[in-house]
């Protein structure tokens, strides 16, 4: 592809974002990282899932050189882009071998029905394997609609999931975009924030930024993805570990991380089991931890406990020390703790208890005050307080789960929990 004519057109297919549900962000991404390169972002387009992208397509196909498009990859029957691209290209659907014995290996025969969907390919074109999601994506080259003075015109096509989207862009079109005008890719880290606001991460990277440094953000459902492109590798790393110092310990790690991986990868190396007993979470860490397949080899389950006559009846807490001390209380909180290791046998075990809002706090216990209690075999137990800042209900309790999981590994790993949450300063 010649730099000189390398002219793009950015299509975002999704009817959440032009129904103003949720933001695009892939656009402002690919444009960056495009322009970067010396390609010529010509326009950016968002379009809902329906007929509407085939003529835009068809328009976007007579004016650039180079289209990408992120969405409508998946199976269901208002996923279009496979067929509109194909009949753009003026050939049919066909079945990818390789993509279809990949998606079977994971999902089994459930392929055989509508996922399947996600493995046909306009005929001719390159599948892009997706290790984040079930829809691989594909690239092809196809002539441009008369008149074209003989152009062709290149496609690349993924999901529209962020993870997935980003995994694909970054790991896997883009490197071959590069190459395509026979550019270097800058330097780019990725870090993973956890419990700080977004805003308050951008205000840090500004505070930390580094001369040639640009930086984006994602915010996730449990996390936000920093990136850190461009400069040298000692100034992305330099302002890496200054965001990391400035957030808190253990808030900020380098990759693609959840939560949950740091706490299962520890309990599976070492063979440990884990059991929560959970309040105001209401099983929200327990779901955290099922997410991840095969965790039955080392999370024996959580017992919600929400109300305290299950807090007296199921984990045998006294009444009266429930009376003394309130249910959301140090005491109570290490007891729920002792209790579950009691029950379980597990070699960990977390509990948790706070007032999620938006109603029953108090000026001791304002909205957003949640006690962990952590108790392991040959190891004392420790239970501490955090309050967080309360933008509301499902956010505490969120935030909450995320701590418990986080706390959980350090706890494990034997660091001392005070010292780390006096760093924390923007939960």
């Amino acid at each position: 592809m010649d730099q000189a004519h390398a002219t793009v057109a950015l299509c975002i297919i999704g009817t959440e974002i032009t129904r103003g549900i949720i933001a695009d962000k892939h656009g402002t991404i690919m444009a960056r990282e495009l322009t970067n390169l010396g390609y010529q972002v010509r326009k950016i387009v968002i379009v809902p899932d329906d007929g509407s992208l085939s003529p835009l397509l068809h328009q976007c196909a007579q004016e650039v050189d180079l289209i990408i498009l992120t969405g409508g990859l998946g199976p269901t029957s208002d996923d279009m882009t496979r067929q509109v691209v194909a009949d753009l290209a003026g050939v049919p659907l066909v079945l990818d071998i390789e993509a279809y014995k990949v998606l079977h290996e994971r999902i089994g025969d459930r392929i055989e029905g509508a996922n399947k969907r996600q493995v046909y390919v306009p005929e001719g074109f390159r599948v892009v394997p997706n290790p984040k999601g079930t829809a691989p994506g594909f690239t092809g080259t196809f002539p441009a609609p008369e008149p074209s003075d003989g152009r062709t015109v290149t496609c690349y096509a993924m999901p529209g999931p962020p993870v997935e989207m980003h995994e694909m862009f970054f790991g896997r079109v883009l490197p071959e975009l590069a190459e395509a005008v026979g550019k270097t890719l800058v330097g780019r880290d990725e870090y993973t924030c956890f419990l700080t606001p977004e805003s308050k991460l951008e205000d840090i990277c500004y505070e930390h930024a580094q001369k040639q440094i640009l930086w984006g953000t994602r915010a996730q459902e449990y996390r936000i993805s920093l990136y850190l492109s461009g400069g040298s590798d000692l100034s992305r790393q330099k302002m890496g570990s200054a965001v990391q110092e400035h957030i808190g310990k253990g808030l900020v790690h380098r990759g693609d991380i959840s939560v949950v991986d740091l706490l299962s990868d520890f309990l599976q190396e070492h063979a440990m089991t884990l059991a929560c007993a959970e309040s105001c979470t209401g099983g929200l860490v327990g779901k955290l931890m099922t997410d991840r397949p095969g965790s039955s080899a080392w999370f024996w389950g959580s017992i919600v406990s929400y109300a305290n006559s299950a807090k007296e009846r199921l984990l045998g807490i006294p009444a009266n020390e429930i009376e003394a001390y309130g249910a959301v209380s140090e005491e109570v909180v290490t007891s729920m703790a002792r209790a579950t290791m009691d029950i379980s046998g597990a070699d960990l075990a977390i509990a948790v208890s706070g007032i999620a809002g938006p109603d029953g706090g108090t000026p001791e216990k304002p909205v957003g005050t949640v006690w962990f209690g952590f108790s392991g075999k040959d190891r004392p137990p420790v239970s501490l307080a955090l309050r967080f800042s309360s933008y509301g209900r499902s956010s505490v309790r969120r935030r909450a789960a995320v701590a418990a999981v986080l706390l959980g590994y350090f706890y494990i790993n034997g660091d001392d929990l005070l010292d780390i949450i006096a760093t924390w300063q923007y939960i």
